[in-house]
């Protein structure tokens, strides 16, 4: 089974089909090898698949796992399946005959409740209407499923699929619920695909942020006594992020942002006028109870936001207000889809929300669209594409408002000549939106910046403003986050260069290396040179030998290591050498800070 992964015009390409069938297959396998396994779901997902399996436990009590031995039989008989060219065949089915079916799989009967009350699909996910129950068989095996798929086993490429990995996964992400087997595979249309992916997918290994984090000494986590999803910033890293933040508020500030700083709880009522105890609930921590009265911990900023506005009697003169925050907030995520840094319970977001007339908002969303490319080229990339999601079936608004406010998003992304998709049907209840996808070095696309409408909480916080003509009007109200969650940016930030950042972000920027102990004073002398002109250095005056000491530093990925010698020393000159190994030589030291300063403004990897 898989949760839809189409494009926005609804069709499925080959590699969702191929997946999705592999996926089948491969349950298949495992259901020979372990006849009294419970099967969960199994999705494609991006370049790949997967299928959770509940295999008991053994004599012992402790849950069974899968073996390389394992996975290497059920890849051999998956191809033997695949061989087979069995057709896969649909059949619509009522939930009596699905429980049935499935009468020995609890997983599936739990799915099954839920397509019959009609709130959920076979995956557990909220859906709007009613639900078909359907099934796909191949061979012996049968599942829930919507499809779609190939059309017989044989259009699965024998040698375009790999099973990678085993891993632990909660059912449903809920780590009160039991503890099941995921194995991750994937599968392309041929052989020399799948080497290609295997090979992005090793060098994806080595540029993971986590592993890259520890490394660089840049965050770390502590579930047992501070608890999943929550980041602890150390200073190399918070420095970074410092970096991040200080050169997005000054951009902020050019284009005529206001900064506002709004608490981390609110009471119950705040949260009930603005729909979220309603509408986003099960996303939300417990109430905090304070003197009788209910607060909760913010999951966005846009409430206060709203009350900053509406703090005071607003003129069309006093428009567009552009109030912007890096405000942290809290999200519920159940421990097992937590993630590094790209998946969190508390992250700070560089949220803002423009308030503006109706003939002033066209303009707007052209200021933040071009604000929000230039702002992420600065940081390094340059491929984007964009997904304009416009209005669903139930919203709220009237329809004029979202005619023009689709029109606007659409122009704005037509004017920037990017590749863009509509989606359509698939807009927030409260207003379309905009979503900018980048494209990472391993040609990875993360969705970072979203432009997004509101009619709702105008509406419900009755936010006006006084017009020429001397009556009272509605405001547009537009959020818009440009680097998302910060936390999330920086993991995504890592990956794309794996940990060898520019150099204006580097940490350390410069190290210093005496080769004796008779250099180090000089060393230091250098040392206060470089900052004084702006640079981050460090001495590495340690009793390691000059080739450890280099050694150590391009390990920290530091761009320029200065070896400082008997020779150097006296001619009062520094000997540069990169990060890359790549050995510049010798050069005065006022040389090498107007190199470096060159390579910071232009924002260049050495």
């Amino acid at each position: 089974m898989s949760s839809p992964s189409s494009s926005g015009n609804g069709q499925y390409d080959e590699y969702y089909k191929i997946r999705h069938s592999a996926a089948h297959v491969m349950a298949q396998a495992v259901l020979e090898r372990f006849p009294d396994a419970k099967i969960a779901i199994g999705p494609p997902i991006k370049d790949g698949f997967y299928y959770d399996f509940d295999l008991g436990r053994d004599a012992d009590g402790n849950l069974r796992t899968f073996t390389p031995e394992d996975l290497e039989a059920i890849e051999k008989r998956m191809r033997q399946i695949i061989a087979g060219r069995h057709p896969f065949i649909k059949r619509v089915v009522s939930a009596e005959e699905a429980r049935a079916l499935f009468a020995d799989q609890p997983y599936k009967l739990e799915l099954i409740d839920g397509l019959a009350a009609g709130g959920t699909d076979e995956y557990g996910e909220k859906v709007e209407g009613a639900v078909e129950i359907s099934t796909y068989r191949h061979d012996t095996f049968e599942d829930l499923c919507r499809g779609p798929h190939v059309e017989h086993t044989g259009q699965i490429p024998a040698d375009g699929f790999k099973l990678l990995q085993v891993a632990g996964a909660y059912w449903r992400g809920d780590e009160r619920r039991p503890m099941l087997q995921r194995i991750y595979g994937t599968a392309w249309k041929n052989r020399k695909e799948l080497e290609a992916y295997l090979r992005r997918l090793e060098e994806a290994k080595q540029r993971d942020h986590r592993k890259l984090g520890r490394e660089l000494d840049l965050f770390s986590t502590n579930h047992e006594m501070i608890g999943g999803g929550l980041i602890l910033w150390h200073p190399r890293g918070a420095l970074m992020r410092h970096l991040i933040e200080e050169h997005s508020k000054r951009m902020h500030l050019e284009g005529g942002y206001q900064f506002v700083y709004t608490p981390h709880i609110g009471r119950s009522v705040l949260w009930e006028t603005s729909g979220h105890l309603s509408f986003y609930r099960e996303s939300m921590y417990a109430p905090i109870e304070i003197e009788g009265q209910q607060y909760y911990l913010k999951p966005m900023n846009c409430p206060f936001h709203v009350h900053i506005y509406k703090s005071d009697v607003r003129s069309y003169r006093d428009l567009p207000m552009r109030l912007a925050e890096w405000g942290t907030v809290y999200r519920f995520e159940r421990s097992g889809t937590l993630h590094g840094l790209t998946r969190v319970r508390g992250f700070t977001q560089d949220d803002a929300h423009l308030f503006c007339a109706p003939e002033q908002m066209p303009a707007e969303i052209d200021k933040v669209l071009a604000f929000s490319l230039s702002l992420l080229r600065d940081f390094g990339f340059e491929q984007f594409a964009m997904y304009l999601s416009t209005r669903p079936p139930k919203r709220v608004g009237e329809e004029e408002k979202w005619d023009a406010a689709e029109a606007a998003l659409l122009a704005a992304i037509q004017r920037t000549g990017l590749p863009y998709d509509i989606h359509e049907g698939d807009g927030a209840f409260y207003g379309p939106k905009i979503d900018i996808y980048v494209t990472d070095a391993l040609e990875r696309p993360w969705q970072l910046s979203t432009i997004q409408f509101d009619f709702n909480l105008p509406e419900r916080f009755d936010l006006t403003y006084i017009g020429p003509d001397g009556a009272q009007h509605r405001p547009y109200m537009i959020h818009r986050a440009l680097l998302g969650s910060i936390e999330r940016f920086f993991g995504v930030l890592i990956e794309h260069y794996g940990g060898i950042f520019p150099v204006w972000l580097t940490p350390v920027q410069v190290q210093v290396i005496p080769i004796t102990s008779d250099q180090n004073e000089y060393a230091h002398q250098v040392a206060a040179r470089l900052k004084a002109a702006g640079l981050r250095v460090v001495v590495d005056d340690s009793d390691d030998r000059m080739n450890a000491k280099i050694r150590n530093a391009q390990l920290q990925k530091i761009p320029y290591m200065l070896v400082l010698g008997a020779q150097e020393m006296a001619a009062g000159t520094v000997n540069v050498r990169l990060r890359s190994g790549e050995r510049v030589g010798a050069m005065t030291v006022e040389d090498f800070i107007a190199r470096a300063q060159d390579d910071i403004a232009r924002r260049v990897v050495i």
